[in-house]
């Protein structure tokens, strides 16, 4: 608890400013979600032709898992708040919709009748006895709606929308238990206070005046009512429009992006810093995005104007090469530069120096028993053990279907983990075979034992900057800002670099920064903040 404690004591302005972020994000997908739910729900209630299909879809969106959503959602719409936001809505839909349905549809219909017979026009009906009697089940739905929210913008940070999520997913990737806790318990605590003030919201406007109440009384009661609900409107009126004017108004020359991998993280934290440093370009920083695709769609389509990439998965996951083995560096990095510039107009700048490929790590006392040195060692044993990789991994032809194919492996069973995670499993003892890369920090920390790679299946992974090919041109300062770090790291100084955060729970700009002063690189003046 200390730790935690110490860490929103140092972090405050930080987690203040995400939980800021996280609040808008939610109340403007809430209010959007109402704003769309409740009149479709009120149009289909009466028209059974339309009810079944709007439902269907509705059921639909719920039933995609989120992740799954915002993959599908990026390519259109790309990465930050409006596709976060809708994602959001479409997770909001069915709550509002389906009880704005239900409670219209169980109204009794003598009461409809009897409204009728007093000369109601249809819009009287609706507004005076059909919406205030399906009110409770519409705000229930709304409540739900809410509460759900909170918790679903928590992924927004998977494709640099910010919010708490970012605190969460930084802490796995990053080992970091009161990182996680002080993203986590302030997203519980909204959802609660959320709950909290749509009951205050749903009991003034449900709330009915007391026969007993004088003139007064019964008038103060209802400007408390209308007082309420003012504030509440007002709340997410404010909220949404300093979230579109800074999704909108608040342009910046560069967008800068990186994996949400830790390694990542640091490197995108150093190219913004010296670019920043050594330019007057002004830059805004997205990085931590959810994986290679997503970060690599966000460049080719302008989202973002540069990313550092890996030359093995620029190779084969995003160019879609089959894997040749035995590719010299030089040979890897030639060939994804013609292909990457006649392809995509994206643009390589020169390598950091560090290649960061992929191996299998096993425990100490794994490779005792099975006398495992290299991977073709592992393939006497592999149907006997249990092994864990990311979920990108597991598909990717450079990962595991590249591994059985090449060495002829059967693994007993196969576990997706994320970052970290894997190293929590094989020290845990549920996994006994894990992929790492030679740059973790973690390695050192767990004492693991590398398996080498005497096929040569693994590429070339030397990480350099991808920069889209409009902004290379436009701004020619960047690759003469970015080259000081041309194999400035190797790839012992990554792993010190990584190790640093996950294990001493360094901030990974903190990280970027110190390397770039320690070896001069910048100056302490040449940052303003």
């Amino acid at each position: 608890m200390s730790g935690l404690l110490a860490y929103v004591q140092d972090q405050q302005q930080y987690i203040g400013l995400l939980l800021l972020s996280h609040i808008q994000l939610t109340l403007l997908s809430v209010a959007i979600a109402v704003c769309i739910g409740v009149p479709l729900g009120i149009y289909i209630s009466e028209r059974e032709r339309l009810l079944r299909p709007v439902m269907g879809f509705a059921n639909l969106a719920q039933a995609i898992p989120s992740l799954a959503l915002l993959g599908f959602l990026v390519p259109y719409m790309g990465i930050g708040a409006v596709t976060a936001v809708a994602m959001v809505v479409l997770y909001s839909l069915l709550p509002i919709l389906k009880n704005t349905c239900t409670g219209l549809r169980n109204i009794s219909a003598d009461t409809l009748e009897a409204a009728k017979g007093i000369g109601m026009t249809d819009m009287q009906v609706l507004f005076k006895v059909r919406l205030p009697l399906a009110l409770p089940v519409i705000m229930a739905g709304i409540r739900i709606s809410s509460v759900t929210a909170v918790g679903l913008m928590t992924i927004a940070a998977y494709i640099g929308a910010g919010g708490l999520g970012t605190l969460v997913i930084s802490g796995i990737q990053t080992d970091n238990p009161n990182m996680i806790l002080a993203g986590a318990i302030p997203a519980c605590c909204l959802a609660l206070l959320m709950d909290f003030l749509m009951s205050k919201v749903e009991t003034a406007a449900l709330r009915p005046a007391s026969k007993k109440m004088s003139k007064e009384s019964l008038e103060r009661t209802k400007q408390h009512h209308k007082r309420i609900l003012a504030v509440a409107g007002m709340i997410v009126i404010i909220s949404s429009g300093y979230l579109l004017s800074h999704e909108f108004l608040n342009k910046h020359d560069l967008r800068i992006g990186s994996k949400d991998a830790t390694e990542s993280v640091i490197i995108g934290n150093m190219l913004s810093d010296l670019i920043e440093a050594k330019t007057d370009l002004k830059v805004e920083r997205k990085l931590a995005l959810g994986g290679t695709m997503i970060a690599f769609e966000a460049l080719r389509s302008g989202e973002i104007d540069l990313y550092p990439e890996y030359t093995g998965t620029g190779y084969s996951t995003i160019l879609k090469n089959k894997l040749r083995p035995g590719f010299t560096p030089d040979e890897m990095y030639t060939l994804v530069k013609q292909q990457m510039r006649d392809t995509h107009q994206i643009e390589l700048l020169e390598s950091f120096g560090f290649n960061n490929t992929y191996v299998l790590a096993v425990t100490q006392a794994t490779a005792a028993k099975y006398h495992l040195k290299t991977m073709t060692d592992l393939t006497r044993v592999s149907h006997n053990l249990r092994f864990g990789c990311s979920p990108e991994f597991a598909a990717r032809d450079d990962g595991l279907p590249g591994i059985e194919k090449t060495y002829g492996m059967t693994f007993k069973s196969v576990n997706n983990f994320s970052g970290t995670l894997m190293y929590t499993a094989i020290t845990s003892d549920n996994v006994d075979v894990i992929t790492a890369f030679s740059t973790d920090g973690l390695l050192q920390k767990y004492d693991l034992v590398l398996l080498e790679d005497d096929k040569n299946f693994f590429p070339p992974y030397y990480m350099l900057p991808f920069v889209n090919g409009k902004t290379n041109a436009e701004y020619p300062e960047i690759a003469q800002a970015l080259s000081v770090l041309s194999s400035a790291i190797d790839d012992a100084t990554m792993q010190k670099l990584n190790y640093e955060v996950v294990e001493k729970g360094r901030d990974r700009a903190e990280v970027a920064r110190t390397f770039l002063l320690e070896r001069g690189l910048v100056k302490p003046e040449d940052f303003k903040n």
